[in-house]
C-alpha cells in the first residue's frame, strides 16, 4: 500500500557510503619476542592495545592481586585516616610471605595499610583492609569478583585479597590492565603507587615507626638495582613460586600514558644479586617499543571534504549543502599508518532537508575505521546556512495542502455535492416548464349560449 511504502522509505532513509583507503595491517613488530608467557601493552588515553601475547589466558597473579584490593577499598572508603584494629585472622598468613609484622590488637589507619599493601606488598596489611571493608576476607573476595564483573574482567576470579597462590585465584593480563586503568583515575592510588618510601607512624603496640619501601625496581633501587626507567610512574610487583614474576607498570612520556603487564616470568638462570629479573627488562622493552613506534595522529577533522552532499528543498540560492565533521578524532597509531589507511562510514539522517538550514546543523555522522576497528564517531554538520525561498515555500504549502488525502476527499465530497445541486436545479426547471404547457389553451371553443336580440 502507499502507506507501507512510505514507512519503508523512512526506515531506509539512512544512507551508508563507504570511502575506502587501505586496510593493510601495518602494526610494528618487536625485534625479539617477549619472553613473558602473557603480556600486554595498553595506551590509557586512546584505549588501544598496542601489543598482546596470550592476554586472555587466566593465570595466577601473585601480589598484583592487590591492585583489585586497592580498587575496592578506594571505591568504598573516601577517608583513609579511619582507624581499625588488626585481628588474629588478618595476620594468619604463610610464615615466609611478605608482611610488615602486624600484631593482633594493633591500631592502624587505612592509609598505613594501603601504603604497606601497594608499596611493600604486605599480605597482612591487605587482609586488614579486606576485613575492614568486606567484614571478612571471604566477603571481601566476593566484592572483588563483583567489581571484576562490573569492569568486564571475564577471565579473572579472586579468592583472597593478597594474591598468595590458591585454587581458582586467577587473573588475565587484559583484565589486569583494566583494573590498573580504573585505579589511575584515583589520585590517591597514583600517589601511593609511585611513592619510593613511606614512614608508618608508631602504633599502640609497635613503638617504632615502620619504614615502607617500594619493591618496583623501575622506580626504586631498594630491593634490586639497575632497572630504573626514567618515564616509569610505578604500580605493582608480585611473585610466588607458582605465579612466577609478575608486574603491572605505567610510564608517561609526552602526555602519553602506557600500561604494561607481564605475567609468569622466570628469573634468568645462573644469575644472582640484582641480575636476571627478566620481568623488569621486558617491561622496559615494551615501554621503549611503544613510545618509539607509535604516535598520536589526527585521523579525522573538519578539513575532510569528500563527503556526500545533502539535497536542500525550498532553498533560496542553493539546491544542496556540503557537510563536514564537527570536531577532531585522534588516535595512537603506528608511525607508518596515516589517515589514508582508514575507511569512513557516513550515516546521513535524510536524503534531503527542507530549508532553512543553519550552519552547524547536524545532518549525519561519520565513523573512522582501521582494520575493522572503530576509532570514533563525529557528527556531520552543514558547512553553511541556506535560506528558505518564500515563494517556493508558499507553493509547496499549497501543493502539500492539496496533496493531503483528507483534503482530497473533502474536495471530492464538495464537488459531488455541487454536482448534485446543479443536477437538481436542472431537473426542477425541466419539470416546471412541462406543467405550464398542460394548462394552455388548445383550440377554438364552441359557443352554446343564446344571442341577444337587437331591439
Amino acid at each position: 500500500t502507499p502507506m507501507s511504502i512510505r514507512r519503508l522509505a523512512l526506515l531506509i532513509m539512512t544512507v551508508l557510503l563507504r570511502v575506502s583507503g587501505s586496510a593493510m595491517a601495518l602494526t610494528p613488530t618487536l625485534q625479539e619476542e617477549i619472553y613473558s608467557p602473557e603480556a600486554l601493552l595498553y595506551c590509557v588515553e586512546s584505549g588501544q592495545t598496542l601489543y598482546e601475547k596470550d592476554a586472555d589466558k587466566p593465570v595466577k597473579p601473585a601480589s598484583v592481586t592487590k591492585l583489585m584490593t586497592a580498587l575496592v577499598v578506594f571505591e568504598h572508603e573516601s577517608d583513609l585516616s579511619k582507624k581499625t584494629t588488626v585481628s588474629e585472622s588478618a595476620v594468619n598468613i604463610e610464615r615466609d610471605s611478605t608482611n610488615i609484622a602486624l600484631i593482633p590488637g594493633e591500631e592502624v589507619t587505612l592509609e598505613n595499610m594501603m601504603y604497606a599493601t601497594l608499596m611493600q606488598s604486605a599480605n597482612d596489611a591487605a587482609n586488614v583492609l579486606a576485613e575492614y571493608v568486606g567484614g571478612s576476607q571471604e566477603g571481601f573476595a566476593q566484592m572483588m569478583n563483583d567489581k571484576a564483573a562490573e569492569l568486564g574482567c571475564t577471565g579473572s576470579h579472586f579468592v583472597n585479597a593478597h594474591g598468595l597462590d590458591a585454587d581458582g585465584h586467577v587473573v588475565t593480563a587484559r583484565d589486569l590492565a583494566r583494573i590498573t586503568t580504573a585505579l589511575l583515575d584515583d589520585p590517591r592510588f597514583v600517589e601511593i603507587a609511585g611513592a619510593l618510601m613511606y614512614t608508618m607512624p608508631a602504633t599502640n603496640l609497635h613503638p617504632e615507626p615502620r619504614i615502607i619501601r617500594s619493591t618496583n625496581a623501575l622506580i626504586s633501587n631498594f630491593r634490586v638495582a639497575g632497572y630504573i626507567y626514567e618515564y616509569a610512574t610505578g604500580i605493582k610487583t608480585g611473585s610466588t613460586p607458582e605465579a612466577g614474576y609478575c608486574l603491572a607498570a605505567s610510564a608517561t612520556r609526552e602526555n602519553r600514558n602506557l600500561i604494561s603487564v607481564v605475567m609468569g616470568c622466570e628469573r634468568e638462570p645462573g644469575t644472582s644479586g640484582s641480575e636476571g629479573y627478566i620481568y623488569f627488562d621486558e617491561t622496559i622493552r615494551l615501554f621503549k617499543w611503544g613510545f618509539a613506534n607509535f604516535s598520536t595522529q589526527t585521523i579525522l577533522d573538519n578539513t575532510k571534504r569528500d563527503i556526500p552532499e545533502v539535497e536542500v528543498t525550498l532553498g533560496k540560492d542553493a539546491a544542496s549543502v556540503t557537510l563536514m565533521p564537527d570536531g577532531k578524532l585522534t588516535a595512537l597509531l603506528p608511525n607508518d599508518v596515516s589517515a589514508e589507511n582508514f575507511t569512513y562510514d557516513y550515516t546521513l539522517e535524510t536524503r534531503s532537508v527542507e530549508a532553512p538550514v543553519e550552519q552547524g546543523q547536524v545532518l549525519g555522522t561519520i565513523t573512522a575505521y582501521f582494520n575493522g576497528k572503530s576509532y570514533g564517531t563525529l557528527d556531520l554538520v552543514a558547512t553553511c546556512s541556506v535560506e528558505r525561498d518564500p515563494w517556493l515555500y508558499r507553493l509547496d504549502r499549497i501543493q502539500k495542502f492539496f496533496d493531503n488525502l483528507l483534503v482530497r476527499i473533502l474536495l471530492v465530497v464538495i464537488l459531488v455535492v455541487i454536482a448534485a445541486l446543479l443536477l437538481r436545479v436542472v431537473l426542477f426547471r425541466g419539470r416546471g416548464r412541462t406543467g405550464r404547457r398542460g394548462y394552455a389553451y388548445s383550440g377554438r371553443g364552441r359557443y352554446t349560449g343564446s344571442r341577444r336580440r337587437r331591439g
